[in-house]
């Protein structure tokens, strides 16, 4: 991945909020209520934009029709299994965006799970729903795969 499509890509979650990068002022506390605004606001409208209404399983199933032919029905049902997916992700995502809102509520947003370091502002805007430092992360990807395999 080349350095333009990268800060694309972290810049995607800033550019659905409608927030630029936030410019920390020198000498300037960590998670003061600036940067906690400019999270909270990211996190909220990161939520609305995954939480619209969603048509529900109910009227997923009704939308389905009895097709004959067998190429009809299984490109139905591939499109259900990806939108069932789509939903599950959807759902994980929105609860850890719920989890996170709890933390900025709590005052314990922005610091490690693990070792209560600050995790910093441009790995936030990154990832902002992030629970570990990047020290920790790496940790515990290491850990995952020498578990996995």
């Amino acid at each position: 991945m080349n350095k333009k499509n990268k800060k694309r890509n972290s810049l995607s979650i800033l550019s659905i909020a409608g927030v630029s990068s936030y410019k920390k002022k020198k000498n300037e506390k960590y998670m003061n209520n600036n940067q906690i605004k400019h999270f909270k606001k990211i996190l909220e409208t990161w939520k609305k934009q995954l939480n619209p209404d969603k048509k529900d399983l109910y009227y997923i199933s009704k939308k389905s029709s009895n097709f004959p032919d067998p190429i009809d029905r299984a490109v139905q049902e591939e499109e259900f299994s990806l939108e069932l997916r789509k939903r599950d992700r959807e759902n994980k995502l929105i609860r850890k965006i719920n989890s996170t809102l709890k933390k900025i509520q709590n005052k314990n947003f922005g610091y490690c799970s693990t070792c209560d370091v600050e995790i910093g502002i441009k790995r936030l805007e990154a990832r902002p729903t992030a629970h570990l430092c990047i020290d920790c992360q790496t940790l515990e990807e290491i850990r995952d795969k020498q578990i996995l395999g």
